[in-house]
C-alpha cells in the first residue's frame, strides 16, 4: 500500500483529510465528500495541549460504534492508520486501539513536534475528525556567553549573554562574587565603564522562563599597578636576627627588589636572605652587624608600574649589669658620661654637716 499525501486541495482542510483517507483506505466511491457547510462530517477541535521538551505526549480520540477506518495525522503526514505504523519516527508508537479509544504516543518530544494533529475516523455513515494543537515549551539554554576577561583598570567592559527557549527567556546579569546588588542588568548586555579593581570578580548570567532557569558565570580580572604598605622600622640588637617586611597590592602580583641606598641587595649576600611569597617579601639578617644598620628600600614592580617604601634598621642597646645596679637615684653626668649615686645615708650626713657649720 502506498502513502498518498494531499499536495493541494481547493476544498477545505476537512475535505482534504477525507480525500486522503478515502485514497488510503479505499473507501467506497459512492461515499459522498461533502463541503464545509454540510453537516454529514463532524469536526471537533480540542483544547491546546502544552508539553515540555523531552516529555512524552499521548494523543487520544474516541472511536464509537461502526468504525471502519481510523488514522492519526500530523501536518498531512499519516502517523498511524489503524494498527499500521506509517511514521518512520521510532519515538512514535501505538498505545491503544479498540472500539472506544485510539491512542498513540510520541516520546522525547521536541520543538519540531509542535503543530496540528488530527484523528480521522470513518464510520459507516460519515467521517469524523478531532484536531488538537500541540505547543512545545523549551527550557532556557544559554548559547552565547562572553569568555573570561582580563582587562586593565580604567577600561570599558561589555559582557554579553544570549539564550534560547520557549517561551522566550528573560536574561539578566549580576555580580556574584563578591556580591554587589548595585551592579546588575535586566537584559543581555552588562556595561561597566571605567572599571576599577573593586569590580573584579565573578559575574552570573541568568536565563529564565516559566519552565526552568539556566545560569553561567564569567570571571573578570582587573589588572592594576602596585601599591605598597608603609614600611615599619625595625630595631635589632647587635648580633641578633633581624627581619624587614614589605607588602604590596597588585594584579598581576608584584615582583620585589630590595635596595640599600642605591645598591640592590640580592639573596645569600653577606648573610642576607630575601624571600618572596605572593604579596609579601622578607629581607632577613641572620647576624646583624654595625654595617647593617641604615635605611632600606623595598620596590614592588609589575607590568603596569611600581611603588616603593623605606624601612630603617636601627640598633637597640641592651642594658649592662652596671646600669642595672645604678637604679633610680643615679644622676647622669652629661659631660663625662659618669654617674654619681647619692644614697639616703650620704644625704643625711651632708645635712648634719651643714647644720654644724651654722653654729
Amino acid at each position: 500500500m502506498k502513502m498518498v499525501v494531499c499536495g493541494y486541495c481547493a476544498a477545505s482542510w476537512r475535505r482534504c483529510v477525507v480525500m486522503s483517507l478515502r485514497l488510503l483506505f479505499l473507501l467506497p466511491a459512492g461515499l459522498p465528500v461533502r463541503s464545509q457547510g454540510e453537516s454529514q462530517s463532524d469536526n471537533k477541535q480540542m483544547d491546546n495541549i502544552t508539553i515540555r521538551q523531552g516529555e512524552t505526549l499521548f494523543l487520544s480520540c474516541s472511536q464509537g460504534d461502526f468504525v471502519t477506518h481510523t488514522a492519526w495525522l500530523n501536518r498531512s503526514s499519516i502517523l498511524y492508520a489503524g494498527e499500521d505504523k506509517w511514521s518512520v519516527d521510532s519515538r512514535v508508537s501505538l498505545v491503544t486501539l479498540n472500539q472506544d479509544e485510539f491512542t498513540i504516543k510520541i516520546e522525547d518530544v521536541d520543538l519540531t513536534d509542535e503543530g496540528q494533529y488530527i484523528c480521522a475516523v470513518q464510520t459507516s455513515s460519515r467521517p469524523r475528525t478531532t484536531s488538537v494543537h500541540i505547543i512545545v515549551q523549551v527550557p532556557p539554554k544559554i548559547v552565547n556567553l562572553s569568555k573570561d576577561l582580563v582587562v586593565n583598570e580604567g577600561s570599558n567592559v561589555t559582557l554579553m549573554c544570549l539564550a534560547n527557549g520557549k517561551p522566550e527567556p528573560a536574561i539578566g546579569w549580576r555580580m556574584l562574587s563578591p556580591s554587589d546588588d548595585s551592579l546588575s542588568s535586566d537584559n543581555e548586555v552588562l556595561e561597566i565603564p571605567f572599571i576599577s579593581r573593586y569590580r573584579a570578580g565573578v559575574y552570573e548570567c541568568t536565563a529564565a522562563n516559566e519552565i526552568a532557569v539556566d545560569t553561567q558565570t564569567v570571571e573578570l580580572t582587573v589588572n592594576y599597578p602596585p601599591s605598597v604598605s608603609d614600611g615599619r622600622d625595625v630595631g635589632v640588637t647587635l648580633g641578633q636576627r633581624g627581619v624587614l617586611q614589605c607588602e604590596a597590592d597588585a594584579v598581576p602580583e608584584a615582583d620585589f627588589e630590595w635596595y640599600r641606598d642605591d645598591r640592590r641587595i640580592f639573596s645569600d649576600f653577606d648573610g642576607i636572605e630575601i624571600e618572596d611569597a605572593g604579596a609579601f617579601s622578607k629581607l632577613t639578617f641572620f647576624n646583624v652587624s654595625e654595617a647593617d644598620y641604615g635605611n632600606y628600600t623595598c620596590v614592588a614592580i609589575n607590568k603596569l608600574g611600581s611603588a616603593n617604601t623605606s624601612i630603617i634598621l636601627y640598633e637597640i642597646i641592651e642594658p649592662t649589669s652596671s646600669t642595672l645596679l645604678q637604679g633610680p637615684g643615679a644622676v647622669q653626668d652629661g659631660n663625662s658620661g659618669t654617674s654619681t649615686v647619692f644614697t639616703p645615708t650620704c644625704l643625711l650626713l651632708i645635712i648634719l654637716l651643714q647644720l654644724l657649720l651654722k653654729f
